[in-house]
């Protein structure tokens, strides 16, 4: 919106600085390319750009004026007009003082992480909340980086109606301006997240469990979810490939009728922008009953990944919400599947079953059965206790009466003794 997005087919170079404390951080048996450049030129072909080469090179500390050295400036220069780049993708934040002499520079168009990631949320929002949850990130993000202009923003206007002196300048009138749009953006999201809470508390009266899917982005949520719902959820092969939530109703043994949710894709470093504009969103996650946490079982990154999806989960509050670990692509893994958890693959429909059960058993329905009898004409319970997912079996007697078999814990039998009247008060354990 504010940082014009490269055209499709664009080619970039990828700068990467990995600093002192970080090289203390990092595993000393860790071999290959920069982990962070593969995510991202996975991050730019999301934006469809071609990355034409990756820089590398350390620091104690940033440069104040171009970030890094003066002699890796000229390098990227050189390797610029050798590949014929576009735009230079800076795997950091800058400050806008030194994002602007990167440009003047380098004569290039120059983007950091922050600003990639929000052109991609931007492109993938279909949803009225999510393009407004979108507009609020980079409103924020560009308020701060107004002094990133050019020299029109030194320039001062006239006064304005009653006001003395020589007017504001450019910049003040911008900031202004970007305020009154946060303003209004905000009192949108507070409308829209009104009525998702609306939602939620009815869902909570009718004592209807919701799942939400979590999980690194590109790890197979919306594969998996259209595997258990058969919603028709859009799937790509990139990240955040799906923006916006989607809810869908799912039927788990024992616990009846849940609600079942597919959100955002976490990542490494999420910019805070996007963690508070998606505040509305992500707080469907801290409010679930269960979380499926699904990673890539084939990625050999997994352990950094789920470390990084633990960070976004505790700084929104859902850290300590009842999970199952979903290991998903293990049609891609060679050798035993992980233990700790279900293992599946959402192409193929592995484990699918299994992972179902892991959810009723999580959720606390799968206790001992007992059995329910019921009088002849008390069909509405009997179609309520199907509609729960709690029958396992059933006997209709001479008298007419049926003997249901069910998994119920005792939130579902007090629900039963309180609001289904024709309940033949014989409950035993079988």
């Amino acid at each position: 919106m504010f940082v014009d997005r490269p055209s499709a087919g664009k080619k970039a170079l990828l700068l990467h600085v990995e600093f002192r404390q970080q090289r203390r951080n990092k595993q000393s048996n860790q071999k290959g390319p920069a982990p962070d450049l593969d995510e991202l030129a996975e991050l730019c072909r999301a934006l469809s750009l071609e990355v034409c080469g990756r820089i590398t090179t350390r620091r104690d500390a940033p440069d104040p004026r171009w970030f890094i050295g003066e002699g890796k400036v000229e390098e990227i220069l050189m390797e610029a007009g050798a590949q014929g780049a576009d735009v230079l993708i800076v795997n950091h934040d800058l400050s806008p003082g030194q994002q602007r002499n990167l440009e003047k520079s380098l004569s290039l168009a120059v983007l950091t992480r922050t600003e990639v990631i929000l052109h991609i949320f931007a492109a993938r929002a279909q949803t009225h909340e999510g393009k407004l949850q979108v507009e609020l990130a980079q409103l924020e993000h560009q308020q701060s980086r107004l002094v990133r202009g050019w020299t029109h923003l030194d320039r001062q206007s006239g006064g304005i109606g009653g006001r003395a002196g020589v007017g504001e300048t450019q910049i003040e009138l911008d900031q202004r301006m970007i305020a009154t749009r946060i303003k209004a953006t905000k009192a949108r999201l507070e409308e829209v997240e009104q009525r998702r809470l609306l939602s939620r508390k009815r869902r909570q009266r009718n004592h209807v469990p919701v799942i939400s899917l979590v999980g690194y982005t590109n790890a197979g949520k919306s594969t998996l979810f259209n595997a258990l719902t058969a919603a028709g959820t859009y799937v790509e092969d990139q990240v955040f490939a799906t923006l916006d939530p989607t809810m869908r109703r799912l039927l788990v043994p024992g616990a009846g009728e849940c609600i079942l949710t597919d959100t955002v894709g976490f990542i490494s470093n999420l910019p805070h922008g996007l963690v508070e504009a998606f505040k509305a969103t992500l707080e469907e996650v801290a409010a679930a009953d269960l979380l499926l946490h699904v990673v890539d079982a084939s990625d050999p990154k997994v352990a950094d990944k789920i470390a990084a999806v633990t960070v976004v989960l505790a700084e929104i509050g859902a850290d300590a919400i009842p999970t199952v670990m979903v290991w998903n692509k293990i049609d891609r893994v060679e050798g035993s599947p992980p233990v700790d958890g279900a293992a599946v693959s959402a192409i193929t429909g592995q484990g699918i079953e299994a992972l179902v059960e892991a959810m009723g058993d999580t959720l606390g329905v799968h206790r001992p059965a007992v059995r329910i009898l019921l009088a002849p004409e008390d069909g509405q319970t009997r179609a309520w206790l199907y509609a729960q997912g709690a029958v396992q079996s059933e006997d209709i007697r001479e008298d007419g009466s049926v003997a249901i078999t069910v998994l119920a814990d005792e939130q579902l039998l007090g629900r039963l003794r309180q609001t289904h009247r024709g309940l033949i008060e014989e409950i035993e354990s079988v």
